[in-house]
């Protein structure tokens, strides 16, 4: 059931990157412009994260859920309608449903599935990826199948995420409308420079997920590979990062703490990108695999924190909240600030050092995160052992 949840968290935003350039050229957008049509949901995708504390009742995570995919249905709908406001309204409501269901889940498996959170969330990881892979790899041969324009291949999208909101109503019988929030829980974690760690990492390693989700397709457009190899492309790096986030629960039963997945992912992850950005135009899908598989391996990893850096499941939800809310806002200044970059330079030197220079900032707080504690017991025993697999 999580699976179907999982399978909508992504397409409504990254299967614009392989049509951007032609909504540009269709609404006349400017790459800042088009970069906030990326960024604009993924600034929202940790909002109801930072509202949810100051709620005085939480609805449970069925009921999140449910609407999660209510919302996304409208919002997908709302900006295919043919004028720019609806575009970025659109845009906006479904990064808001997004923002519901990547809070809900990661709470519900660390009530459901307690003594398993990394390999379930590693499930859920490649739920994401593929519907992310998939959508991405399907867009433009869509949109030729259709003899169409943009919106078409877009709207079809509300269809999968329909049925999963339909299949988690069943759920909703019997299930208690609300539960209260934990006391203190919130201030805990905005105290917690473990919680921080983790947040700052999160935020990272999405802003560089969203910055190839958002503009790789248009490198290698501009490295002469043609609007559907871009797609395929595109869509392979994100079905590889799959393969990176089954690595998580195999890795971490052999390891002491995940800051050797950490640094995994910051090295596959510069290198990927180096190779797309720099090495001959011949060579783009080994790099495009070796990205995959850091960015893989780096987002099973943050959001397996979110569940491992926690001691129960309400302190989860606030972690949750803080983590994907803060760091999505950060997320959010990637997809915006390669188009300001690219518009000023006219080339993709520039933004290529700049995400090399993320990549090598995010090893920081994920060396940091990477340690075997929990907040509120961040002096934790040297010699515990990674928690349950």
């Amino acid at each position: 059931m999580i699976v179907l949840v999982a399978l909508n968290l992504r397409p409504a935003v990254v299967a614009v990157g392989p049509l951007l350039r032609q909504i540009q050229d269709d609404l006349d957008l400017s790459g800042t412009a088009a970069g906030a049509l990326t960024t604009l949901p993924v600034l929202f995708f940790g909002s109801y994260g930072l509202i949810a504390p100051f709620t005085r009742r939480r609805p449970r995570g069925e009921t999140l859920l449910v609407t999660s995919m209510a919302l996304l249905v409208l919002g997908l709908l709302v900006r295919v309608i043919p004028l720019q406001p609806t575009l970025f309204g659109g845009a906006l409501l479904a990064g808001i449903a997004i923002s519901i269901g990547n809070i809900a889940v990661p709470a519900i498996i660390k009530r459901d599935h307690p003594q398993a959170i990394t390999t379930v969330t590693a499930v859920y990881t490649v739920a994401i990826t593929a519907g992310a892979a998939v959508s991405t790899g399907v867009v433009v041969p869509l949109r030729h199948a259709l003899g169409s324009g943009w919106r078409p291949p877009l709207m079809l999208l509300a269809i999968p995420a329909a049925l999963a909101g339909i299949a988690w109503l069943p759920r909703l019988r019997g299930v208690a409308a609300a539960t209260p929030p934990p006391e203190a829980g919130s201030s805990k974690v905005w105290r917690s420079a473990l919680a921080w760690q983790v947040t700052c990492f999160m935020g990272l390693q999405s802003l560089l997920a969203y910055v190839t989700n958002g503009w790789l397709s248009s490198v290698f457009l501009d490295r002469g590979l043609s609007d559907a190899t871009a797609g395929y492309a595109l869509g392979l790096t994100n079905l590889v990062q799959a393969a990176g986030a089954l690595l998580v629960p195999v890795l971490a039963r052999r390891l002491r703490d995940q800051r050797p997945l950490v640094a995994l992912t910051v090295l596959l992850t510069a290198a990927g990108y180096a190779g797309s950005i720099w090495a001959p135009a011949g060579s783009v899908w080994l790099w495009i695999v070796i990205l995959g598989l850091g960015q893989g391996l780096g987002f099973a990893t943050a959001l397996s924190f979110i569940g491992l850096r926690t001691s129960d499941p309400h302190m989860t939800a606030q972690l949750s909240g803080m983590a994907q809310g803060v760091g999505y806002v950060i997320a959010a200044l990637g997809p915006l600030a390669v188009g300001a970059v690219h518009d000023a330079t006219h080339g993709w030197t520039a933004p290529g050092v700049l995400v090399l220079a993320v990549s090598a900032v995010m090893l920081v707080p994920g060396l940091g995160a990477g340690r075997d504690r929990t907040v509120g017991e961040e002096a934790a025993p040297a010699d515990r052992h990674t928690a349950a697999v």
